[in-house]
């Protein structure tokens, strides 16, 4: 069972009473009154009220049509809108009614908005740790060269770098060998024979 569509001009009458209406029509229809460079879209919407911020003194309803002056980019224009140009009219608080017979076959085949993206975002990928390698050994500063060691006395050659005070060392002191093998007792005292005996 299908339900028969109200008026258009029912419908525009009864939101017009409450707030100002925003009229969808194909401004390529015949009879339809625009600026020229609309007639050649398929959708034009069109704001139309008793109290709007620029008045509407003109604005005229009948059974075939909807006429009236508006204003483009601050340019009066006497528009006519026939209601079969009128697929759709939205009032205050989204009171809408949509008249699907007369939808433009373009809007009809427009595809659906993409979803939106989740708010989660995936984690980011953990950086790859570096494969084990031989690590370059960075070369040492001409003042990083080590102090040329010498003997006390020795005095210095030709050519070598001087020496900080603060990094001069301190001469070695020899320290005694210890012997790995253990301390041997002391020999017990052999007795003379007799003939060899002091007499005193």
């Amino acid at each position: 069972m299908t339900t028969s569509m109200p008026s258009k001009k029912d419908v525009a009458l009864a939101l017009l009473e409450r707030s100002t209406i925003r009229v969808f029509l194909d401004p390529r229809k015949a009879g339809v009154v625009v600026p020229p460079w609309f007639k050649t879209q398929p959708q034009l919407l069109l704001d139309v009220g008793l109290n709007t911020a620029v008045p509407i003194p003109d604005l005229h309803l009948d059974d075939e049509a909807m006429s009236c002056t508006l204003s483009f980019n601050r340019s009066p224009f006497y528009c006519v809108i026939p209601w079969s140009a009128v697929f759709a009219v939205v009032g205050d608080g989204d009171r809408a009614v949509v008249w699907p017979e007369d939808v433009p076959a373009e809007i009809q085949l427009e595809p659906p908005p993409a979803p939106k993206k989740s708010p989660v975002s995936a984690a980011p990928a953990l950086p790859k740790e570096p494969k084990a390698g031989p690590k370059a050994v960075p070369a040492r500063k001409e003042s990083e060269k080590p102090a040329v060691e010498r003997a006390p006395g020795e005095k210095k050659k030709k050519g070598e770098p001087k020496e900080k005070e603060s990094k001069k060392r301190a001469p070695l002191a020899a320290v005694p060998e210890k012997s790995s093998e253990p301390p041997r007792p002391p020999r017990p005292k052999r007795e003379l024979p007799p003939y060899l005996r002091v007499i005193k």
